[in-house]
This record gives structure tokens, sequence and C-alpha cells, in this order.
């Protein structure tokens, strides 16, 4: 009896000391880029701990039944069950490597603890691998490797399954084992509250990096199994009479008197959405050196200068620009085939009133349900990277680059023989790895924007020199912003995005400063050409009489923002805190943004004909 709970209280230590060296291992990766101190670890250690504690008596359940069944079996197969217990060792090993190498190689992209959204690119693996090396993922599968086989033998050396045939007193050691299963099930839970065990519990500090690092990342990833990707989170915190209130007037759905910008109802369309082109990277930021040629249309078209991104990924960003759909902290609308192929969507709208529509994109586009999407919001026509070469296709890790991209849209449009049409295309090369042809800047970041800059420019002056500029609004801004050197979503930078129209129907050089979110380009689009919109219900034409209530709406990984007239706030909904905050009226704020999360998401759900979940997030 004494060897198997001894046994069983090494095992338990031993798993939280794997997870806090995990932690300080993860720490010292990323001190560069997030400086901490002596007394930042400890508290991280000290505040992740009870998340830790828990996590560690999911692992220790097994062994713990397999210590009733050879109690009960008085000390019967021992060495069966030592090497059962090994088999486990390795098993949980692989396991924890897996999680520890993936989230620490993970976080330097994403900014946030490893879940179970990262499954999504199983679903297609080139895609995920497009942004990293070979000798990246090398590098990463040898650290796997030695990380599980040190966790192996620190369990086979510090933590043996035990040797024993005890038989003496075996039932009254089962019952003692037994009495302690509501001591593991009560650990597990979090205690006796009402609150459960959650990522929230350890988050201790105004810096966000502390606070990731406190998350236990194999808590994490199972919390998340099933709430990520097309999981529907119902959001409830308000009646909807109050909801309503806090709501009225944000969204209208029809155009009066709106301002004129272009100089025909019916012009040829492009749309070019540009990958995490954010406003850091333009004069917005204060870089006017990375992007000239936007800058430089800026000033010659018509600039949207106070537009914000409603998301952190281009899933998300994609369905917000074309379909004027508001994004969410977990689910992805795109990937939820029966409601994305189902919104309204530019396309669609231009193509009931005789537009041909079409799509180009230099990667797979079947990454994330993208096809589907396209396909049934109006665009009758997809080009992707199968369509091109061989060569084509390995110009950029993640498919065919934006230069070759935009030549092949160029030739189209001098080949198009419709009387009217609209072509999007979305570019990629302003992505990790940042392999693009050019070297014109030293920081790879800056000098793969730069590089997507000079290809819009130059397809820009080709498309000037066609008949087809007369006729045509090009319209350029990004599907989401970057995180990079500090700017995060804690920032109204990190938000803040570039939307330029230009081309010969532009009537003349403009500045719109009035706040807005990419998601209203669908109605502001549409008002200016004259066709109806209320379909659009989160969309708003913001050069409409109606547009009133001028403001501006981010979600990310399980967080949101909103921006008005008052200041700017961040709100974690795993620590349930406000992150960042600017102006005097952030609680107010807070409650507008919790209302547009509870309105949107039972839109979601209601057109769906779903009914919330008692279980769904709060």
């Amino acid at each position: 009896m004494k060897s198997r709970l001894t046994y069983l209280c090494k095992f338990y230590a031993l798993t939280v000391l794997v997870f806090i060296v995990a932690k300080v291992v993860f720490m010292i990766t990323y001190r560069g880029e997030h400086p901490f101190g002596v007394g930042d670890a400890f508290a991280v250690i000290t505040h992740g701990l009870t998340l830790d504690l828990s996590t560690a008596l999911y692992f220790l359940a097994l062994p713990f039944l397999i210590m009733i069944g050879c109690t009960l079996a008085q000390g019967r197969g021992s060495m069966a069950m030592r090497w059962l217990l090994r088999v486990y060792d390795a098993v949980i090993a692989m396991a924890f490597a897996l999680a520890f190498v993936a989230d620490t190689s993970l976080y330097g992209f994403w900014n946030f603890k490893l879940d179970a959204s990262c499954l999504q690119y199983l679903e297609t693996p080139t895609e995920a691998m497009a942004s990293v090396t070979t000798a990246y993922l090398l590098v990463r599968f040898g650290i796997f490797i030695i990380v599980a086989a040190a966790v192996f033998w620190l369990y086979d050396r510090l933590a043996p399954p035990p040797v024993d045939g005890e038989r003496k007193g075996a039932w009254w050691h089962s019952l003692v084992l037994l009495a302690l299963t509501p001591l593991i099930v009560i650990g597990i839970r979090g205690g006796l509250g009402e609150s459960t065990t959650n990522v929230g519990q350890v988050y201790h500090s105004s810096n966000q990096f502390l606070n990731h690092a406190a998350i236990n990342p194999v808590f994490s990833f199972l919390s998340s199994l099933g709430k990520s990707g097309d999981y529907i989170v119902s959001y409830d915190y308000y009646s909807p009479a109050e909801c309503a209130t806090l709501t009225d007037s944000l969204f209208t759905t029809e155009s009066i008197n709106a301002d004129t910008l272009l100089t025909t109802t019916r012009p040829n369309v492009v749309i070019i959405l540009m990958e995490s082109c954010g406003g850091q990277f333009t004069e917005i930021g204060g870089h006017p050196e990375i992007t000239p040629r936007l800058n430089q249309l800026a000033s010659e078209g018509v600039y949207f200068t106070e537009c914000y991104a409603n998301s952190w990924r281009t899933d998300k960003g994609v369905v917000s620009a074309l379909s004027g759909y508001p994004a969410f902290p977990i689910t992805s609308v795109m990937k939820i085939p029966e409601k994305s192929r189902n919104l309204p969507s530019i396309a669609q709208s231009l193509a009931a009133v005789g537009y041909t529509t079409s799509f180009y994109y230099g990667g797979d586009i079947n990454f994330t349900n993208m096809r589907s999407y396209l396909m049934g919001t109006g665009y009758s026509q997809v080009t992707w990277k199968a369509d091109y070469s061989g060569d084509e296709q390995r110009s950029a890790q993640w498919g065919v680059r934006d230069d070759l991209m935009l030549a092949s849209l160029l030739r189209d449009i001098k080949d198009e023989r419709a009387d009217h049409w609209m072509k999007t295309l979305l570019t990629l090369s302003s992505h990790e790895p940042w392999d693009v042809p050019t070297h014109d800047l030293d920081d790879e970041v800056y000098n793969a924007f730069h590089y997507l800059d000079r290809c819009i420019g130059n397809f820009i002056d080709s498309l000037r020199q066609a008949p087809q500029w007369q006729n045509l609004l090009v319209v350029i801004l990004p599907d989401h912003g970057y995180r990079y050197r500090g700017i995060d979503e804690t920032t109204r930078l990190y938000n803040h995005i570039p939307l330029i129209w230009t081309g010969g129907a532009v009537r003349q050089p403009r500045r719109i400063d009035r706040l807005c979110n990419q998601s209203d380009l669908a109605a502001t689009l549409l008002g200016q050409l004259q066709i109806d919109h209320r379909r659009y219900t989160f969309s708003r034409d913001v050069l409409s009489q109606s547009y009133r209530r001028p403001m501006a709406y981010h979600t990310y990984n399980n967080g949101m923002s909103l921006y008005d007239s008052t200041g700017f706030v961040a709100y974690d909904l795993d620590a349930n805190t406000i992150i960042a905050s600017e102006g005097q009226q952030a609680e107010q704020q807070l409650r507008v943004a919790r209302a547009l999360l509870q309105l949107t998401s039972h839109h979601l759900k209601d057109s769906l004909h779903l009914s919330p979940s008692a279980n769904d997030l709060r």
C-alpha cells in the first residue's frame, strides 16, 4: 500500500514539476521580445500553479485507477501493471513534448497559448507548413524527440511503477484509495465553488505575456477542444431589452442622401485584399517608407482614414470585408458551410444586377472552407494555385507569389468581354516566412510589405494605361493587421487599416474621416452603386446620413475591443478583465461591446436555427 501511494505522489509531483519547467523554458525563449525579471518569473509560476495542479490530476487519474484495480486483484498482475504504466509514461511524455514544443513555437506567430484552433491546419497541412521553412520544422521535430525522451526518462527514473505483491489488507487498501477519489475529482474541478478550473484564473498582470506564460498549454488545448473553428458560442450578458437599448441605432440598413464618390453607379470593380497589411506598415503607423505606393494611392483617391479591421485572421477578415458580417472571438463563420454559403456578399449583390464575378488566390482555396464560402456567396469563377504551372505554384511557400497573381489578374481584366464585372484578389506574400523575391529593406517583415506595395503599385500603373481604367473602381484593404514590434490587440494601431478607393470611376480625391469597420465596406460600396443592402444586417453605409453612431468593433482569440468617440477599450474574455483602455468611459464601452457580442452571436445561432446551450461561455 505504501509503495503505491508513494508512486502516485511521485508521479503527481513530477508532472507538476514538468509543467513548471516548461513555463520557465517558454519565458526564456521569448525574453528578447518580452523582457521580465526574476520576480515576474516567480509570479508566473505561483499564479499558474493552481492550473498546473489541476491539470496534473487529469493525468494522475489513470495510474490511480490502475492502482485500485491492482489492489483489488491482491497484487496479481503486478508486472503487467508495470508495463502498462511505462507505456502510459511514454504516451504522456510524447503528448507533453508535443504540447510544449507546439506552444512555444506557435506563440511567436499567434501571440496566444496553444488551443484546439491549431487542429484546423491538419486539414490542409501544406498551408500550415507554408509559414515556416523545412529547417525550422526539422529543428522543432528534433527538439520534440529530445523533450519527449527527457520527460520519459524522468518518469522512469524518479517515479517508476511499484513492484510489489501486497495481498494483506488488499480490500482495506482499496477502500483507502477509493476514499481519495472525491479529492481528485474536486481538484480537477478546481474546488467546490461555482467557478470551475479555467485559464483565466492564472491572469495576474497588466502584461499579457506574463498572463499567457502562466497558462498551462496542455490544459488550454484540452479545454478548448470542441470550442474552435465551427463551435458557436452564445454570449448572454443582458436581457434582450437591455441588449437592444445598448445597440440601438448602431446598425442601419439603408442609405439616406449618401455622399457621392463615383462618377457612375455601375463601375467595374476590383477588390484587393492585402494579407496582414495593417496600418502600422503604412503612413498610419509612421512608416511611409514601407508602403509609398499605397500612401500615394490614398492621396490620389478616396481614403477612409479611420477604418478598423474586425478580426485577426484571414478566414474571418474575408467574411467581414466581403459579406459585412462581424467576426467572433472563437467561431469562424467561414468554417460553418450552412451559414457561410448563405451569407449575402458584394459578389452576390453585383451578380444580381448583371455582373460576372471571379476570385483569385495563389494558395489553397480549400483552406478553412474558403471555396464553399466563395462559391456559395456569388463568385462564379475561382482561380487558385492549382490553375498555375508547377514553377508558379512553387514561387512562394504559400503558393503563387503576388506579382504573378496580379499579372494574371491584369491579363484577365484586359481580356474581359462582359459589360459589367467584379474581380477579387487575396494576396499572400506578406506572410511568414516572408519569402519575397526583392530585398529592398533590411527588416524581413517590412521588406515583405514593401514588396506587396510595389506589386500593387505596378499593377495600378499598368491598369491606368488600359481602356478599362475609365470605368473602374479598385478597392484596396487588408484582411487584418499583424502583431509586430509591440503592436497587438491591446493597441488601436493593430486594428487600424488603410481602406483606399482608386480608379477612373472615382470622382475626385477625398479623405473620409468617419470611424468605421472593414465590415462596412459592403453597405458603403453598394450604397454608392444604389443597390439594396438591407440583407447586410451588420454592415453600415458610412456615407449615409443614417450613420450616426460611428464605432469600430474588433474580436480576437477570446477577446474583443471597441473604439468610438469616447476612446478605446480591449477586454479579455478568459480573464474577464479590461486589459487596455483610452478615455474615461471604458466601462460603458465594455457594456456596448458585450451587447454587440451578445447580439451578433445570437444572430448567428438564430440564423442556423440553433438554440443557445446552457454550457456555452458567458
